[in-house]
């Protein structure tokens, strides 16, 4: 699966596979096995984000008039070739990320099923027609593409977040400026590859590699540039935020503190499970991950003994070893920072009462490998109760009451996505409105959410504008014109 071979992977702008105008190039590595290079990428500058977005400026206007069952057929073809190659492109990304190869597998799968999905929603996404009192006049919405859209994704779902929003833009009309994280280039590359070996025309999608610090400000501030969606970390959305024109629309999905309340009445063992899924697959590096479990008084000892022992139960390794439930931290700052946390946590006098070591012998020596961490005697006000970590820490926070769950879940920055385990339908109902979060679950993970349902969060998770996934991604693509004729 792996192997000693490295190849270099260019840019893509106007149709054409291209190096940068730099010259230069970077590296992309192993998280489990540092010393396995995954390929060697184009370290982009301005020239070549200059260049792409022209070129998705000059394509605009045709890919605009293009029929949309012409548009659905390559979003189709190019879904058609990445299930072809599932297996392939899964232990790709699996080199380069990090997750279980399980995982990545289902992951492509699920891109390619976005890109069908918006080939068919797209082709009935339209305007509205509105009753006047002049008999001799008709007044309808047409929805239009925007122009030059530029989409910059996260190394966590590298090719899943990428497809949807490379899908809903496409479809609708609208040309791409496309940078992946730098952690996970080469299967950015892949859904690249498959909507030009679709038949996508040039110009239409464009695609360059590199630091934010070298290309992210003129994919944001470029006067041809009419939207910019983004996934990644609030701070970072925040910066691209305040540098965007007012009238660059935006789309940012951002950080999440997950809450996990476990009522009294809760099914401990799934209660467990719930925390263990949630928190410390994909090594707690999602946004939706259970990061915090707010849990009863009464049912808190019994809590603590299920969740240790399904943690204990966590085998930790390469993603292509079977039955490994936790693979590397993406990369070394992730590591950092996950290991920084763990002293915060103990600093602010926290229980650790479970793992929270980093794993550096035997097959572990050159990975970026941690034991999932579990702290006890949380305060609400703690770093690790606050703060996003972005890694396997679960922070356990004791309530005695309901209300009290409800506003330890609500103090923080974030409202992406919350969950309650309860058996009380009045108790899980009262929550789904209590709650301060876009995505709100009863007796189910923090984690996942379907494709055809809409995404996004409250507070600093998200921006307070257009959600992601489902018929009503496709709003943020489109602007509309109403239209007055009188005959």
């Amino acid at each position: 699966m792996i192997t000693t071979k490295v190849e270099t992977f260019n840019n893509y702008i106007n149709g054409e596979w291209q190096e940068s105008a730099s010259q230069k190039k970077f590296y992309s590595v192993n998280p489990a096995n540092t010393g396995d290079v995954v390929g060697v990428f184009q370290a982009s500058n301005e020239t070549d984000v200059k260049q792409a977005i022209e070129a998705a400026s000059k394509a605009f206007p045709d890919w605009a008039k293009t029929a949309p069952s012409k548009r659905a057929a390559i979003l189709n073809k190019a879904a058609a070739l990445l299930e072809e190659k599932a297996a392939t492109y899964a232990e790709e990304l699996t080199r380069e990320e990090g997750k279980h190869v399980n995982d990545a597998k289902n992951e492509v799968l699920r891109s390619a099923q976005t890109l069908r999905y918006y080939a068919v929603e797209g082709q009935s996404f339209t305007g509205e027609t509105f009753p006047n009192d002049d008999p001799n006049m008709r007044v309808s919405t047409e929805r239009e593409p925007l122009g030059v859209v530029s989409v910059i994704t996260p190394w966590n779902f590298p090719i899943s977040i990428a497809a949807r929003k490379i899908a809903p833009a496409l479809i609708t009309g609208n040309t791409v400026v496309f940078k992946p994280s730098s952690d996970t280039p080469l299967i950015a590359v892949r859904l690249v590859e498959a909507l030009h070996d679709a038949g996508i025309p040039k110009g239409v999608l464009n695609f360059v590699t590199g630091k934010a610090s070298d290309v992210g400000d003129l994919l944001v501030t470029h006067p041809a540039v009419k939207a910019v969606t983004f996934t990644g970390s609030t701070a970072a959305g925040e910066g691209i935020h305040s540098k965007c024109s007012f009238i660059t629309r935006t789309q940012m999905e951002l950080g999440g503190k997950n809450p996990l309340l476990v009522m009294e009445d809760a099914d401990i063992d799934l209660a467990a499970t719930l925390t263990v899924n949630g928190g410390f697959s994909l090594t707690g590096q999602a946004c939706t991950g259970t990061s915090r479990v707010i849990v009863m008084k009464e049912v808190k000892e019994a809590f603590m003994e299920k969740l240790i022992e399904k943690t204990s139960a966590l085998r930790i390794g390469s993603g292509f070893e079977e039955g490994v439930k936790i693979g590397p931290l993406a990369n070394e700052k992730q590591l950092k920072n996950v290991l920084k946390y763990i002293e915060f946590g103990k600093e602010d006098g926290a229980d650790l009462v479970y793992g929270g070591e980093r794993l550096t012998s035997g097959e572990y020596e050159k990975g970026y490998f941690v034991q999932p961490a579990i702290f006890t005697n949380v305060k609400p006000n703690h770093r690790i109760a606050k703060e996003e970590i972005f890694g396997p820490v679960i922070a356990v926070i004791e309530a005695d009451t309901y209300e009290e769950a409800i506003a330890i879940a609500n103090d923080v920055d974030y409202g992406l996505s919350a969950s309650i385990v309860t058996n009380n339908l009045k108790t899980a109902s009262q929550f789904t409105k209590d709650i301060q979060a876009g995505t709100v679950k009863v007796n189910r993970t923090t984690t996942g959410n379907l494709i055809n349902a809409p995404f996004g969060g409250l507070k600093q998770s998200s921006t307070a504008t257009f959600r992601e996934s489902g018929r009503v991604g496709l709003e943020f693509f489109t602007q509309v014109k109403t239209v007055y004729i009188g005959y």
